[in-house]
């Protein structure tokens, strides 16, 4: 929470204005400057600070199109705080379609990050040092990585109050409790005291309609809890929580096929995939072990033994 003035890389936003920033964050090998847009909201009244972030893996194009989409419609200018749109925080991973840095590495491995690191920690703390002590609540857009497809769902840790309590404000299909993992940026944000809500919809290099939609007013409904719209949160379904999950795995190498749909419930013994050799020799079934949720897949043809291919409920 801010008052009187708010200003974010050396730019002051007055009340009802807004700016188009950059973040530099890197050289190029030819000098030119790598730069991150940043778009920034400010409403006419004193208000919380939120942070709508896409883009951390640059193959993950659900989590742009969720924040481009909420620009598009203008619902990120908000009547009270401010609110923060990167649409595309990985610039290097996006312009490239992948997850990784040009080095290799998972960004959302090294934060709070390092003045004198590889070139993926740099960016980590530019973004830590300059604008995490602004927000007070960030709402970060990600898929699943590789084949995984993702029903939609928020991961937040159920024994943090406020955390919990955004999630359910959200409004996504599933609410699934997550443990903070070291040098995220959840986990990074969390130890400033803030909120962070993670979104998980569809998979890589996908756009998936419905899963934008649910992200886009998943985030506007939380903008209208913190008082930042003055409607009242549209919630048509309670989500369904889920304690704990695993990933059930391939018991044989071969051909893949699911089933079920991603998101169902499935009673035990029910039959939800099977796997099969290309020679047309042996067909072995995948049953569910209990009673359970599914709610992510594997959507590659061929696995092999040991690859994960239901995420599943355990305890709900």
């Amino acid at each position: 929470m801010y008052n009187d003035k708010f200003i974010i890389l050396g730019t002051e936003i007055k009340k009802g204005k807004g700016a188009l920033l950059e973040l530099e964050v890197a050289k190029l090998h030819t000098r030119n400057s790598l730069k991150i847009p940043i778009i920034v909201e400010r409403g006419k009244k004193d208000g919380p600070v939120l942070l709508l972030l896409g883009g951390v893996h640059g193959n993950e194009s659900n989590g742009v199109a969720i924040v481009r989409d909420f620009i598009r419609k203008k619902y990120n200018k908000p009547k009270e705080g401010v609110v923060i749109c990167i649409p595309v925080f990985n610039v290097f991973g996006y312009l490239n379609l992948t997850r990784e840095f040009p080095d290799g590495r998972d960004l959302n491995r090294l934060f709070p990050g390092s003045p004198r690191g590889s070139l993926a920690s740099q960016f980590a703390y530019k973004f830590t040092k300059e604008i995490a002590p602004l927000v007070d609540y960030v709402l970060d857009f990600h898929t699943g990585g590789a084949d995984r497809s993702n029903f939609p769902n928020v991961r937040c840790n159920f024994f943090a109050e406020k955390e919990f309590k955004i999630a359910q404000i959200f409004g996504a299909p599933y609410i699934v409790h997550s443990n903070y993992i070291p040098k995220s940026i959840r986990e990074t944000i969390h130890k400033m005291g803030k909120t962070l809500l993670l979104f998980e919809g569809g998979k890589s290099l996908q756009l998936d309609t419905s899963v934008i939609n649910y992200g886009v007013i998943g985030a506007l409904n939380v903008m209208k809890y913190l008082n930042m719209h003055y409607d009242v949160p549209e919630i048509k379904k309670e989500s369904i929580l889920i304690q704990k999950s695993k990933w059930l795995r391939a018991p044989y190498s071969g051909i893949f096929e699911y089933l079920v749909e991603n998101g169902c419930k499935v009673k035990k013994r029910k039959l939800i995939g099977r796997i099969s050799d290309p020679f047309g020799e042996f067909e072995k079934k995948i049953y569910a072990p209990f009673d359970c949720y599914i709610f992510g897949l594997n959507t590659a043809p061929n696995v092999y033994k040991g690859d994960a291919i239901f995420h599943i409920s355990t305890k709900y």
